[in-house]
């Protein structure tokens, strides 16, 4: 399950992707993806230390993007703040951890039901740049409020039978 501050910090990431390469002060960053300021600083100091955002202070300072958005994929946003996409340990591949109470890890059909859940979750989140997520976040807002459960779907081509 993604945790609140992944979550936060994909609406923050998507804010300065927006941004360009200008900079934006923490507290415009929290206005402007509805997170709790305070919350805010402390994920942006993980997604400092891990290279995906970069901070100066000063007039002239604020938070932007270490890298295209283009080049951040969802994904490494979640690893870095949530850790690996597997729900159990067992079924990581970066931090695979033994059962205490499996008699056979290699055959064990939950651990194998638990990989193909981290392999499905992986296969759209490592696939998904954070640039693609802001364009998405952006054709949303334009909706009216309420209205983004209501977006047009994909018309069908019409099949005679």
């Amino acid at each position: 399950m993604l945790t609140m501050k992944a979550k936060y910090a994909l609406r923050a990431l998507c804010v300065l992707a927006d941004a360009g390469d200008g900079r934006l002060q923490a507290r415009q960053i929290a206005v402007a993806a509805s997170v709790p300021a305070k919350f805010l600083e402390v994920i942006l100091v993980e997604l400092r230390k891990a290279g995906l955002v970069t901070s100066k202070r000063g007039v002239q300072g604020g938070h932007a993007l270490a890298q295209p958005a283009a080049e951040i994929m969802v994904g490494q946003v979640i690893r870095t703040l949530d850790g690996p996409l597997a729900p159990i340990r067992c079924a990581s591949v970066t931090a695979y951890r033994p059962c205490s109470d499996c008699p056979d890890p290699e055959a064990c059909a939950l651990r194998g039901l638990m990989g193909a859940v981290r392999d499905a979750m992986s296969a759209v989140v490592d696939r998904r740049s954070l640039a693609q997520l802001a364009r998405e976040t952006r054709s949303l807002q334009r909706l009216p409020p309420g209205e983004a459960s209501r977006a047009p779907a994909r018309r069908r081509p019409r099949t005679r039978a």
